[in-house]
Protein backbone atom coordinates (compact mmCIF):
# COMPACT_ATOMS: atom_id res chain seq x y z
CA UNK A 1 0.00 0.00 0.00
CA UNK A 2 1.77 3.59 -1.08
CA UNK A 3 2.12 6.04 1.63
CA UNK A 4 -1.16 8.23 0.11
CA UNK A 5 -3.37 5.39 0.77
CA UNK A 6 -1.62 4.95 4.18
CA UNK A 7 -2.53 8.20 4.90
CA UNK A 8 -6.06 8.44 3.74
CA UNK A 9 -6.69 5.48 5.21
CA UNK A 10 -5.88 7.07 8.51
CA UNK A 11 -7.46 10.06 7.88
CA UNK A 12 -11.01 8.24 7.08
CA UNK A 13 -10.36 6.08 10.78
CA UNK A 14 -9.62 9.47 12.64
CA UNK A 15 -13.04 11.12 11.04
CA UNK A 16 -15.05 7.92 12.13
CA UNK A 17 -13.22 8.09 15.22
CA UNK A 18 -14.09 12.06 16.02
CA UNK A 19 -10.45 12.12 16.86
CA UNK A 20 -10.26 15.79 16.39
CA UNK A 21 -6.58 16.44 17.07
CA UNK A 22 -5.16 13.71 15.28
CA UNK A 23 -7.51 14.45 12.20
CA UNK A 24 -6.35 18.07 12.12
CA UNK A 25 -2.86 16.46 11.91
CA UNK A 26 -3.63 14.31 9.00
CA UNK A 27 -5.34 17.35 7.11
CA UNK A 28 -2.00 19.19 7.59
CA UNK A 29 -0.15 16.28 6.13
CA UNK A 30 -3.04 15.89 3.39
CA UNK A 31 -2.76 19.54 2.59
CA UNK A 32 1.34 19.99 2.53
CA UNK A 33 1.24 16.64 -0.25
CA UNK A 34 -1.19 18.45 -1.89
CA UNK A 35 0.68 21.40 -2.28
CA UNK A 36 3.67 19.63 -3.72
CA UNK A 37 1.56 17.94 -6.40
CA UNK A 38 0.66 21.13 -7.50
CA UNK A 39 3.97 22.96 -7.73
CA UNK A 40 4.79 19.79 -9.40
CA UNK A 41 2.37 19.45 -12.02
CA UNK A 42 3.93 23.15 -12.97
CA UNK A 43 7.46 21.33 -13.94
CA UNK A 44 5.32 18.37 -16.10
CA UNK A 45 4.67 15.93 -13.47
CA UNK A 46 1.16 14.96 -14.15
CA UNK A 47 1.18 12.30 -11.47
CA UNK A 48 2.22 14.33 -8.54
CA UNK A 49 5.21 13.40 -6.13
CA UNK A 50 6.00 9.87 -5.09
CA UNK A 51 6.86 8.26 -1.88
CA UNK A 52 9.99 9.22 -1.32
CA UNK A 53 9.33 12.83 -1.62
CA UNK A 54 6.09 12.32 0.56
CA UNK A 55 8.31 11.03 2.88
CA UNK A 56 11.30 13.94 2.95
CA UNK A 57 7.56 16.41 3.21
CA UNK A 58 6.48 14.01 6.49
CA UNK A 59 10.42 14.44 7.77
CA UNK A 60 10.84 17.93 7.51
CA UNK A 61 7.21 18.06 9.22
CA UNK A 62 8.13 16.18 12.13
CA UNK A 63 11.20 18.26 12.48
CA UNK A 64 9.77 21.46 12.47
CA UNK A 65 7.34 20.50 14.97
CA UNK A 66 10.35 19.18 17.03
CA UNK A 67 11.82 22.29 17.02
CA UNK A 68 8.93 24.48 17.70
CA UNK A 69 8.15 22.00 21.04
CA UNK A 70 11.75 22.62 21.83
CA UNK A 71 10.84 27.02 21.55
CA UNK A 72 7.57 26.78 23.55
CA UNK A 73 9.17 24.64 26.23
CA UNK A 74 12.05 27.97 26.16
CA UNK A 75 9.05 30.22 26.12
CA UNK A 76 7.29 28.67 29.09
CA UNK A 77 4.72 27.69 27.36
CA UNK A 78 3.85 23.63 27.87
CA UNK A 79 0.75 23.06 26.47
CA UNK A 80 1.45 24.39 23.24
CA UNK A 81 4.57 22.07 23.03
CA UNK A 82 2.71 19.20 24.16
CA UNK A 83 0.63 19.70 21.28
CA UNK A 84 3.45 20.22 19.08
CA UNK A 85 4.85 16.63 20.35
CA UNK A 86 1.32 15.26 19.69
CA UNK A 87 1.47 16.19 16.16
CA UNK A 88 4.87 14.50 15.86
CA UNK A 89 3.43 11.17 16.67
CA UNK A 90 1.07 11.05 14.52
CA UNK A 91 3.52 12.00 11.22
CA UNK A 92 6.35 9.74 12.86
CA UNK A 93 3.58 6.89 12.43
CA UNK A 94 4.28 7.33 8.24
CA UNK A 95 8.28 7.26 8.42
CA UNK A 96 10.17 4.03 8.53
CA UNK A 97 11.92 3.49 11.87
CA UNK A 98 15.36 5.98 12.27
CA UNK A 99 18.39 4.41 12.02
CA UNK A 100 21.05 4.16 15.05
CA UNK A 101 24.01 5.98 15.21
CA UNK A 102 26.02 3.13 14.64
CA UNK A 103 23.47 2.29 11.07
CA UNK A 104 23.91 5.52 10.12
CA UNK A 105 27.90 5.20 10.70
CA UNK A 106 27.51 2.04 8.51
CA UNK A 107 25.70 3.23 6.12
CA UNK A 108 27.64 5.97 5.20
CA UNK A 109 30.82 3.60 5.28
CA UNK A 110 29.19 2.00 2.49
CA UNK A 111 28.20 4.63 0.31
CA UNK A 112 32.24 5.72 0.53
CA UNK A 113 33.15 2.55 -0.50
CA UNK A 114 30.55 2.17 -3.53
CA UNK A 115 31.45 5.62 -4.81
CA UNK A 116 35.16 5.62 -4.18
CA UNK A 117 35.26 8.59 -2.07
CA UNK A 118 38.67 10.20 -1.46
CA UNK A 119 38.31 13.56 -0.50
CA UNK A 120 35.84 16.06 0.40
CA UNK A 121 35.04 16.63 -2.73
CA UNK A 122 32.96 13.67 -2.79
CA UNK A 123 30.85 14.52 -0.44
CA UNK A 124 28.01 15.83 -2.36
CA UNK A 125 28.25 12.25 -4.06
CA UNK A 126 27.98 10.11 -0.61
CA UNK A 127 25.21 12.39 0.29
CA UNK A 128 22.66 12.10 -2.70
CA UNK A 129 23.24 8.84 -2.62
CA UNK A 130 22.47 8.39 1.02
CA UNK A 131 19.31 10.72 0.66
CA UNK A 132 18.21 8.49 -2.30
CA UNK A 133 18.40 5.56 -0.01
CA UNK A 134 17.66 6.72 3.24
CA UNK A 135 15.31 9.15 2.69
CA UNK A 136 12.89 9.85 6.05
CA UNK A 137 15.61 7.17 8.26
CA UNK A 138 18.00 9.22 8.81
CA UNK A 139 19.02 12.73 9.73
CA UNK A 140 21.08 14.79 7.18
CA UNK A 141 21.87 17.40 9.30
CA UNK A 142 24.09 15.25 11.45
CA UNK A 143 25.30 12.89 8.46
CA UNK A 144 27.15 15.58 7.12
CA UNK A 145 29.94 16.02 10.01
CA UNK A 146 30.06 11.84 10.33
CA UNK A 147 31.01 12.46 6.41
CA UNK A 148 33.17 15.32 6.16
CA UNK A 149 35.44 13.38 9.44
CA UNK A 150 35.08 10.26 7.34
CA UNK A 151 36.74 12.06 3.62
CA UNK A 152 39.14 14.62 5.63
Amino acid sequence: MSLRMRISDALKQAMKDKAADRLSTLRLINAAIKDKDIAARATGKDDGVSDAEVLSILSKMAKQRQESARAYEEGGRLDLAEREREEVEVIEEFLPRQLTVPETAAAVDDAIKEIGATSIRDMGKVMGLLKERYTGQMDFGAVGPVIKDRLS
